[in-house]
């Protein structure tokens, strides 16, 4: 069996596709996979670091207004279709499973074409225009959010990595601390902004620092590889511990009794899996998908929302502190976390794929 996977560009495309990879081998080691992208996206990295075959596609983005640029996008498209076309000629693919993206639109319109099944998995709760085009294409729709406006979507969550999505969290804890220079016993806030952090999280963590030492709070502070730091806490007790990145996010949130972030889908989708409540500061700029993704977690008490205009040392110490001082309620905050998340989307995806295939 050979199985296509469309989605590149930024890491909330890639990793789903990389977490349904990995779950379909899992199931079937001889299956053949290969990863669609374009050469500037994240995936020239990410794809062959996990060991999977990597064909590029020329990117085609459309343009948002009527500009000349507009003239030159069907070319683009058929040359783009045409590559993809070769390339499930080339491998035998049974199936092109899509997850947004510069290349999905070329790689969706190209299955067409030769009569192979097409999978869409939109992660987002607002679908971009390559999954809406996607979604007209076939009946097989999953989606990360349980109220995605995509014809004949099915929720099923977000494939996550197993090394995140199977994790034990708590058992955990005692060694995650560890291997991050904090101590066992002690409260643990972790604070990060995304892939490349996020200035306005990082300055309001750092001035609150102060005061949530005194109260005897440790916080693991990932303030992104672009984002400098004017001012570092001394050394004392209990730690600050301030990193640029961090490579093993699945024992950060092990370390962690909860987060400070943004609300991006992979995020949103990682932290309840693993049962983590957080304080989510949406992203301010693009369409309020950030809002969107955080809004059920927080309906459902799993964590509480502060726009970031409003995020400041003094909402940390006056609004978070006392949820990190009150045990029984970071822990109802953590089990309404984690009655969110859907663990299993990986696996899930992987079936309803092998059982397309199998029909």
């Amino acid at each position: 069996m050979r199985v296509v996977l469309a989605g590149g560009g930024t890491a909330g495309h890639i990793e789903p596709a990389l977490a349904l990879a990995d779950a379909l081998r899992l199931q079937d080691p001889a299956i053949g996979i290969t990863c669609l992208g374009t050469e500037r996206g994240l995936e020239t990295r990410l794809v062959p670091e996990r060991g999977y075959e990597l064909a590029l596609v020329p990117a085609v983005p459309l343009p948002r207004s009527l500009t000349p640029k507009l003239l030159t996008v069907p070319g683009r498209l058929a040359g783009a279709i045409g590559t993809a076309a070769g390339i499930l000629d080339r491998v035998g693919a049974d199936v092109l499973v899509g997850f947004g993206g510069y290349v999905a639109t070329p790689a969706y319109l190209a299955a067409r074409r030769r009569g192979v099944p097409i999978v869409v998995h939109e992660a987002n709760p607002r679908p971009g225009l390559a999954n809406r085009l996607g979604a007209r294409l076939t009946d097989h729709v999953f989606t990360g959010h349980p109220d995605t406006p995509l014809q004949n979507a099915q929720y099923i969550g977000i494939p996550l990595r197993r090394q995140i999505a199977g994790m034990d969290r708590l058992s955990l804890g005692d060694k995650a601390r560890s291997y991050f220079g904090l101590e066992s016993d002690r409260v643990t806030l972790l604070v990060f902004g995304g892939s490349q952090g996020a200035r306005s999280i990082n300055e309001a963590a750092l001035a609150a620092a102060p005061r949530l030492r005194a109260a005897g709070i440790q916080v693991l502070h990932v303030v992104g590889p672009k984002n400098t730091v004017e001012v570092e806490p001394p050394p004392g007790d209990p730690q600050y511990v301030i990193l640029p990145y961090i490579d093993r996010m699945d024992l950060a949130y092990a370390a962690a009794d909860l987060v400070l972030c943004r609300s991006g889908a992979i995020t949103c989708a990682e932290l309840t899996a693993v049962g983590l409540p957080a304080a989510y500061v949406p992203l301010p700029h693009g369409n309020g998908e950030q809002r969107l993704n955080a809004q059920p977690i927080v309906q459902a008490g799993g964590g509480i929302m502060i726009d970031d205009a409003d995020l400041s040392a003094e909402w940390i110490i006056q609004t978070l502190l006392p949820i990190l001082n009150d045990p029984e309620h970071v822990v109802a905050m953590s089990e309404a976390a984690s009655r969110m998340g859907r663990a299993d989307a990986d696996a899930t995806l992987a079936g309803k794929v092998l059982e397309i295939v199998s029909r």
